[in-house]
């Protein structure tokens, strides 16, 4: 299978999933389990990409920059600072250890 191949077959079957989704009856979701299912699968998917481009260098995990960064940017949300400071302060944070050669 070439790459063009997978991206047309993926692609149809993200359109053929959307589809479904709006086919599905809405009384299946309104329950209040439901309702806690399809907020921790957001939470967790949310959770996983975070984690897959924080430590993620292709195949192999690296722990660089990225991982204080992403730490100081959690403690920053904890404390309910401003969204626009948790990024300034992550990015600094980061580029502070690239530039004392700590990670690259």
């Amino acid at each position: 299978m070439t790459p063009w191949t997978g991206i047309l077959v993926a692609s149809i079957i993200c359109v053929a999933l959307k589809a479904l989704g709006y086919l599905l009856p809405p009384r299946w979701f309104d329950g209040e389990r439901a309702q806690r299912i399809i907020d921790q699968l957001t939470i967790a998917l949310l959770s996983a990409l975070v984690v897959v481009q924080t430590l993620g260098a292709g195949a192999a995990i690296v722990v660089d920059a990225r991982v204080p960064a992403v730490a100081a940017a959690a403690v920053l949300l904890a404390l309910r600072a401003p969204f626009l400071v948790v990024v300034a302060v992550a990015a600094l944070v980061a580029a502070a250890l690239r530039a004392w050669g700590w990670a690259t």
